[in-house]
């Protein structure tokens, strides 16, 4: 990977996981598919082709999420997330820098190590470390 550290996904949170999926079906044509509880009741959003990896075909192009709204979370806004080479250093420079880390990387299975965390402008954003394909 570069170190440009790419925008690779982008993160929406939502009420009502019929509605919300209904919406961006019908409105964009996007194929939604709701994860089961283990994964948070997450919410895959496919704008665009990928292939076998699950990369995606088109250059400059992302998919994208959406997760339940819920009260103990902060920053309920649409968000992106950030390809990083090494998680644990990306956090490291975000705190050093003013920014605030959200608990520990969660491994999300098949995809990589995650974490969210605020900017210092109180944009809430996610990097994340991919797996190795």
């Amino acid at each position: 990977m570069s170190n440009k550290n790419p925008v690779v996904h982008f993160e929406m949170p939502y009420d009502n996981h019929e509605r919300v999926s209904k919406f961006y079906n019908t409105v964009f044509g996007w194929e939604l598919q709701k994860m089961g509880e283990e994964m948070g009741h997450y919410i895959t959003a496919s704008t665009t082709e990928t292939d076998e990896n699950r990369m995606v075909k088109i250059p400059g192009t992302i998919n994208g999420g959406f997760f339940p709204k819920r009260p103990d979370m902060p920053s309920l806004h649409p968000s992106v997330v950030i390809a990083v080479d090494n998680i644990k250093d990306s956090m490291k420079k975000i705190t050093d820098l003013g920014g605030q880390v959200f608990g520990e990387p969660v491994e999300i299975p098949g995809i990589g190590q995650y974490v969210s965390f605020e900017d210092t402008e109180g944009n809430r954003i996610s990097i994340l470390q991919p797996a190795k394909m």
